[in-house]
């Protein structure tokens, strides 16, 4: 069974049109190419054509994992975010105890994470960290440099 996977409105869109992407305009290229690669000549010891059906199925395998993606994703509504703790989709500032830095980052699915934008995944160490506590609380998160501290600084829904 697929996992289901929480996005915004935005983010799902985003999926959606890659998914009819592909189907649309990558899917008939892969037909295309193959089609073109057959009519060169013997099979057999054609490399065009091998790369060509290996591409497709690829595509393909993409395709089918889109798919299963887009048919589990559920949109949140961010105006029904319990703001008292952090969950999917929450805007947490949080002060690093070691050297003071604070930071702000908005939890979001994998598909969705940007750190540019401040979006990390909830399937990140620190993001798997954060869920659950609230403002006060200190969470103590495993990453490959050893552990980090934060402090819970503030939850939103921004």
């Amino acid at each position: 069974m697929s996992k289901v996977s929480y996005y915004t409105a935005e983010g799902l869109k985003r999926l959606k049109d890659e998914l009819n992407q592909l189907r649309d305009v990558e899917r008939p290229n892969a037909s295309q190419a193959i089609a073109e690669a057959r009519d060169k000549g013997d099979l057999s010891e054609n490399a065009e054509y091998d790369a060509a059906k290996e591409a497709q199925g690829l595509l393909e395998f993409k395709i089918s994992k889109l798919e299963a993606v887009v048919s589990n994703a559920r949109i949140v509504d961010e105006s029904q975010l319990d703001t008292s703790k952090v969950l999917i989709h929450s805007t947490v500032k949080i002060r690093n105890t070691s050297n003071k830095m604070e930071v702000t980052y908005k939890l979001v699915a994998q598909s969705e994470a940007d750190l540019k934008s401040g979006k990390i995944s909830v399937d990140s160490p620190i993001g798997k960290g954060l869920l659950g506590k609230v403002v006060g609380d200190k969470a103590e998160i495993q990453v490959p440099n050893g552990t980090m501290t934060f402090e819970i600084l503030e939850i939103s829904r921004v």
